[in-house]
């Protein structure tokens, strides 16, 4: 299990059960402002109707903690662990995720009846079990937290692709921060060559996939202090970037051809300007915000046309344990769903905005850290089975829930998806 055998973990009954109703009652504050028909919308097979997040993570709770460990339980309903189970192989069949939004039932009240039954089930189990059994099922809460956590995010991001395809462009929140603030100009920080540690070691919460901690021998670099921007990525679009074959991978150039890629998503052309569209609407393409909703093939192309490249994730993770207490960016609590440009001294040569505002592309493959080993059952297939065919981003985003990051944090997408809010810092080489 990705924490029982990691940490220690020593939580104080009430803490843990304040944590899990604190997050249960975030992931139900992020939908507050959504129609009845908002709920079940899918707009691609990679996304998932926010009602299916609702269930999902709540039937997390149900089958991994009170199925197994509370022996007076019975299901809500059987069906829900066919139609809620995301991949999990050993705990039965599931829905394929291309279907959930063809589920008219069970509807959205019942699934919020669902929802509310099992966290107050789940707190009272927390608080009255006994020692031998809480024991047991903190690691088990700690795990769903903060899958819950990762479906938060999912769920903006989810939302954000229906309604960023919907010709109305609806709102989900009112406008951020005012527009007009600068990043600070683009410089690179030098790291010089040796041996350093990589990955959790331990104290607090961390997935399988952080672990073991090793060492990792890295050339000198040098690291962007800040992501790319709005501004510095038109200037690849204006000099033909995505005509030119040469900057680009060539499976990448296959998805150019046939998909038409012209820029990122959500950006659309109005006559000699860009709009680009937001969870608070459509709005004019701000300049100074980081580039934001491109694959990983976007960035390599974009560093090669550079003249730099991306860094791998044990350069990034380096600087982010220098530089990484600089919370700055926006988070989901933030409210604002985006990436907003901070007031900074336009000279400065700190590191800017590692966690937080955009997930960043590494030229990292996702692949486990020399002496993972798979945990065994259902949690198992949480992270390894997932180390193929895609690439690690670090950092977080304006969408991920501030508590829930951290410098050790390996997300991991295929190459060509776009729909995350994934932006890319540049490296070189010294």
């Amino acid at each position: 299990m990705p924490i029982q055998t990691r940490m220690q973990v020593n939580m104080a009954r009430l803490d843990l059960a304040d944590l899990f109703v604190t997050i249960r009652r975030t992931t139900e504050a992020v939908c507050r402002n959504l129609e009845p028909e908002d709920f079940v919308m899918q707009s691609s097979p990679d996304t998932s109707p926010a009602k299916w997040h609702l269930g999902h993570t709540t039937w997390f709770f149900e089958r991994v903690v009170l199925q197994e460990h509370d022996d007076d339980y019975r299901p809500v309903d059987p069906r829900y662990h066919y139609i809620f189970n995301s991949y999990y192989h050993s705990l039965g069949q599931f829905l394929p995720r291309d279907r959930r939004g063809s589920l008219c039932r069970p509807t959205v009240a019942e699934v919020i009846a669902y929802r509310h039954r099992i966290t107050l089930r789940v707190a009272d189990f927390i608080r009255e079990c006994d020692d031998r059994t809480f024991a047991a099922i903190t690691p088990l809460v700690l795990v769903g937290c903060n899958h819950e956590q990762q479906h938060q995010e999912l769920l903006l991001t989810d939302l954000k692709h229906a309604y960023g395809t919907n010709p109305f462009r609806p709102a989900l929140t009112d406008e951020g921060p005012a527009g007009g603030l600068a990043e600070p100009n683009l410089r690179f920080i030098e790291f010089s060559e040796g041996t350093y540690e990589v990955g959790a070691v331990g104290e607090g919460f961390a997935y399988d996939n952080e672990f073991p901690c090793h060492k990792r021998y890295l050339n000198a670099f040098r690291l962007a202090n800040r992501p790319i921007t709005n501004l510095e990525y038109l200037s690849f679009i204006h000099d033909g970037g995505y005509q030119d074959h040469r900057f680009w991978h060539s499976a990448a150039w296959d998805i150019i051809e046939r998909e038409r890629w012209e820029f990122p998503l959500y950006w659309e052309r109005h006559d000699n300007s860009f709009m680009v569209y937001t969870l608070a609407g459509m709005r004019p393409l701000s300049p100074d915000e980081p580039v934001m909703h491109v694959s990983y093939y976007e960035a390599a192309a974009y560093a090669r046309w550079a003249g730099r490249r991306l860094p791998t994730e044990f350069e990034w993770e380096v600087a982010a344990a220098r530089y990484g207490h600089r919370n700055e960016g926006h988070f989901l609590e933030d409210g604002y769903f985006h990436p907003y440009a901070t007031d900074r001294s336009t000279e400065s040569s700190e590191m800017h905005n590692l966690l937080g505002n955009v997930w960043e592309w590494t030229t990292s493959s996702y692949e486990p850290y020399p002496g993972y080993v798979q945990p065994d059952g259902a949690l198992g297939e949480y992270n390894g089975k997932f180390m193929s065919n895609q690439m690690v981003l670090r950092g977080g985003s304006a969408v991920t829930p501030r508590s829930h990051i951290r410098t050790t944090y390996r997300n991991f997408f295929p190459p060509e998806k776009r729909w995350q809010f994934s932006g890319f810092r540049l490296a070189e080489n010294v």
